[in-house]
């Protein structure tokens, strides 16, 4: 059953639909994806790690109706960008500035056999671009639902969903994601993070019974970019630490599948030492990681709050992926009464940090954050409240 406030949203987006594309309603179909926040577990799923995400509540949607063509139109409520991309021909759209995740998609669902149409889409996001809660994720696997249902699939199989939506970011965007943020927004359960072993994708749910406490969400409002950060650099450095370690011994698949002890007697191998931290990281990270989900699993929200805080200080010191402004906001929060844990979320390099705050706190959580940022960093932070959401699925 659709919320009042829904109905009203989707009924806009139709009458916005029908604005620039013309025609009747009838036909018109509308789906949705999550965007994500990561638990903890960070830069560890494309080295092999278990990671524990949770789909969020605020969400890609796209309103399609099929057109009878073999040409797919694309647009989007907040931007004028109008772009048509032709079915036979979805290999040349790889430099479009936007509209190429989405052909993507469209390319990798059609080499794997999925039949595409024609059709009219609009797009409406309601995640702030470029704040690392993996809008573009969501845009990839609300796209891959709609274009697969309106060619005659209609339930596809998610997993695999998810797989290709990380094909078309890694070979066709050229982006080397991951694939916890398209697993999550394709499996994602409301109420729910998923613990995900990101290298045989083994997952379980984990019930997100957190009490007294909710997690608050601040936007630096810094935004980060993969392909302009230095994401793909620590890709590289992993990947050349991990070659170093097999050179020398070694005979492992990833990173996260040392342990502690084991990587202690490969440092001296390093003439880099800057590899061992990245190293370090993976190998802690995933440690904490699967500590976490014992502390959820027994309600131990004290734990899992500590565990957030060493997720940040080995992402800061040993990974080197947050930056001004997320240290600003978890040296804040680390300090204010009614918070158990704090770390940034996400890729990094700017973007959010999450926070475990009890609910009677939250309203002086954020004045303070907002104050004392503000005063260091010369504007303001956003700040969101989102239960964990549902994965994709047709709306209407």
């Amino acid at each position: 059953m659709l919320k009042e406030g829904e109905k009203v949203i989707y009924s806009e987006l139709m009458s916005a639909f029908l604005k620039i594309y013309g025609g009747l309603a009838k036909g018109i179909r509308i789906f949705q994806a999550p965007g994500r926040i990561n638990l903890i577990g960070e830069h560890i799923d494309y080295n092999g790690g278990h990671v524990l995400p949770a789909a969020l509540d605020m969400r890609t949607i796209v309103v399609a109706r099929p057109n009878g063509t073999r040409t797919i139109n694309m647009a989007a409520t907040s931007l004028p960008d109008r772009i048509s991309a032709g079915i036979g021909r979805l290999d040349d759209y790889r430099s479009l500035a936007w509209g190429n995740y989405q052909c993507g998609v469209a390319y990798m669902l059609s080499l794997q056999g999925y039949p595409l149409v024609g059709c009219d889409l609009l797009y409406h996001s309601e995640m702030p671009f470029g704040a690392g809660l993996s809008s573009s994720a969501s845009i990839e696997v609300a796209t891959a639902i709609c274009l697969a249902a309106l060619g005659g699939m209609e339930k596809p199989n998610m997993e695999e969903i998810a797989v290709l939506c990380q094909k078309a970011e890694n070979q066709y965007v050229g982006v080397s994601c991951g694939i916890m943020d398209q697993f999550i927004a394709a499996v994602g359960k409301k109420d729910h993070a998923i613990f995900l072993n990101c290298d045989t994708l083994e997952y379980q749910y984990v019930p997100l019974k957190l009490g007294d406490y909710t997690i608050v969400i601040t936007n630096t409002n810094k935004m980060h970019k993969h392909t302009e950060s230095k994401y793909e650099e620590r890709r590289r450095e992993c990947v050349e630490a991990l070659a170093v370690i097999n050179q020398n011994g070694g005979t492992y698949q990833y990173l996260c599948d040392i342990s502690l002890p084991e990587l202690e007697s490969y440092e001296g191998y390093f003439q880099n030492k800057t590899l061992i931290r990245r190293v370090r990281h993976c190998v802690t990270e995933e440690n904490r990681t699967l500590l976490s989900l014992q502390a959820l699993k027994n309600g131990d929200l004290t734990a899992f709050g500590a565990l957030l805080k060493e997720a940040n200080i080995s992402i800061r010191d040993d990974y080197e992926a947050t930056g001004r402004e997320l240290d600003t906001v978890f040296d804040i929060a680390s300090g204010i009464d009614g918070v158990l844990g704090s770390r940034m979320t996400g890729g990094g390099f700017g973007g959010c940090n999450i926070s475990l705050v009890r609910k009677d706190k939250v309203e002086q959580f954020k004045s303070i954050i907002k104050n004392e940022y503000t005063k260091q960093i010369g504007y303001e932070p956003s700040f969101y409240e989102s239960t964990a959401g549902q994965g994709a699925s047709e709306i209407l």
